[in-house]
């Protein structure tokens, strides 16, 4: 392309991380970038997420993009509303960052040495249900703030530790404050965690946008696309937002010259109490990871997944 990209980004630290890799992505291809910062709801309210709704973090920006303000958008993943917005294309899904839920604790303390009663902070439905479902007496406390202000509230001493996506930590340079990665046994991350997502406008829109659809699929990582492509298709069928207390893990297996790549997918949908949850998993080929996706959906929502809807604990998708 001959003139510059305008890559639009939320102004918060981990936003700027993640726009920052695809830029350098795009300088290194030979391009001229510009970062412009787009606020959007979610960062102008301190409001718990579930009760702000669906997109908070993502509309304003897909606005300045219909608007011609900008070319492009660096999503987290899991921001996303699942469901496809007219007018804008998913150009590319970049290599996966590691999708666990880390730790970070007083005195370098891991959950299983946290004494019953410590107050454990985080602002996520999924993570509270699945802390409460350990069963380690644990007091949650519902938090908001970017990363630096949660971390804050442990070395402050208002909290005895706070649990945070691991790949946020690692892009802005903070991972040497993990005190422990929580294996997926234990807690499995949210559906796309981990994960960038671009987007452009649909390239049928003028010359311009096709090139730059073009352009951007090289950044496509074919493995963590169609993983998260099934993530995303399991919360799409359970019509669950990306608020719901619902964990999803999916793994690419690499096959040989005479079996084809395959996906391990396990997904768990708690009540909000994490006293009551479904957990299965699925196999089956990669190429079909959209249908993979909906399949375990399905057999969820046959176990009894459908039930925990009704206690207000799921954020539905619009």
């Amino acid at each position: 392309m001959t003139r510059k990209i305008r890559i639009g980004t939320r102004g918060s630290k981990l936003a700027l991380a993640q726009t920052g890799t695809i830029a350098d992505a795009l300088r290194k291809a030979g391009q001229e970038v510009e970062l412009v910062t787009v606020s959007t709801p979610g960062d102008r309210s301190s409001a718990p997420i579930p009760t702000i709704g669906v997109g908070v973090f993502t509309s304003a920006l897909r606005d300045a993009l219909l608007a011609d303000e900008i070319d492009v958008i660096v999503h987290s993943y899991k921001d996303l509303p699942t469901a496809p917005h007219e007018g804008i294309v998913l150009a590319a899904v970049p290599l996966r960052e590691d999708p666990r839920d880390a730790l970070i604790a007083r005195d370098g303390l891991t959950l299983g040495e946290l004494p019953a009663g410590s107050k454990v902070g985080t602002g996520s439905p999924r993570r509270t249900a699945q802390l409460r479902a350990l069963g380690l007496g644990l007091e949650i406390v519902p938090i908001r703030g970017n990363i630096d202000t949660r971390m804050r509230k442990v070395t402050d001493g208002e909290l005895d530790a706070v649990v945070l996506a691991r790949a946020g930590l690692v892009r802005i340079g903070r991972g040497d404050a993990i005190t422990e990665t929580l294996d997926p046994i234990q807690m499995l991350p949210a559906p796309g965690q981990g994960a960038l997502a671009v987007e452009c406008r649909a390239p049928d829109t003028d010359a311009a946008a096709a090139e730059l659809c073009a352009l951007l699929a090289g950044l496509n990582d074919p493995d963590t696309r169609a993983v998260v492509t099934a993530e995303r298709a399991l919360l799409a069928t359970l019509e669950a937002g990306c608020t719901a207390p619902v964990g999803a893990l999916g793994e690419a297996i690499t096959g040989d010259d005479e079996y084809e790549d395959e996906l391990y997918l396990r997904a768990i949908a708690l009540s909000t109490d994490g006293s009551d949850s479904v957990k299965l998993s699925v196999t089956g080929p990669l190429a079909d990871a959209e249908a993979l996706g909906r399949k375990l959906a399905d057999e969820m929502l046959s176990e009894g997944a459908k039930d925990l809807m009704t206690d207000g604990s799921w954020e539905h998708q619009e």
